[in-house]
């Protein structure tokens, strides 16, 4: 059964996870920072780290960019969850496919991993990101003649985090105004959406 907790900011809402989805201490959690490697902002990286060993799991760094395809599939194959941060998400799933990274996330986590994303990595848990291109850049130096919009397609709906939280107002509430045809789930930097299985919840600080 799938297990997923899609947040905006991970700090903000981490006491919610032990209530949904429980955790023995020492947990392995494979936490992927990858998303940030070229943002100007990324001390949510650390802040959300931090959180995940305040509630006592083990966390280990995985930097898709740095490790083999065989690395990257044996780091999840342990894991008994899988963290992936915020930041720019169309960089993140340009690195994750070039080393098959996003389908072994899918099989591990449809094995039973609890996924956790955050801003980023809740967006790419969709079964596509265009819609992300209001609130990020497609085409950076970083992501040249990005096109291939598929992502994880763990969950059939589209999170649009930070919904009404600055700086990214006017930003989500374009995304929610030109992808209304989209099933849109807009969350708060102190709401995540809980999945389990077939059930989705909307868990608040």
């Amino acid at each position: 059964m799938k297990r997923l907790f899609l947040c905006s900011s991970f700090a903000d809402v981490a006491d919610l996870l032990p209530g949904f989805a429980g955790n023995e201490r020492g947990e392995v959690v494979t936490f992927i920072p990858t998303a940030a490697l070229h943002e100007e902002y990324n001390q949510y990286v650390e802040d959300g780290r931090r959180a995940l060993e305040r509630l006592g799991y083990t966390v280990e760094v995985l930097e898709i960019t740095q490790a083999t395809a065989e690395e990257i599939a044996q780091a999840l194959e342990k894991s008994d969850c899988i963290y992936v941060s915020g930041g720019n998400p169309f960089f993140l799933m340009q690195e994750l496919r070039k080393k098959g990274a996003d389908r072994a996330i899918v099989r591990r986590v449809e094995a039973g991993a609890l996924y956790i994303g955050e801003s980023a990595g809740s967006m790419i848990a969709a079964p596509n990101i265009a819609y992300a291109q209001v609130m990020d850049d497609a085409e950076t130096a970083y992501t040249p003649g990005f096109r291939d919009f598929d992502a994880l397609g763990l969950v059939d709906f589209y999170t649009v985090p930070h919904y009404g939280c600055p700086p990214f107002e006017e930003a989500a509430e374009e995304t929610m105004q030109t992808y209304r045809h989209l099933e849109l789930r807009p969350i708060t930097n102190t709401q995540a959406i809980c999945v389990e299985g077939d059930r989705t919840e909307i868990c608040s600080r």
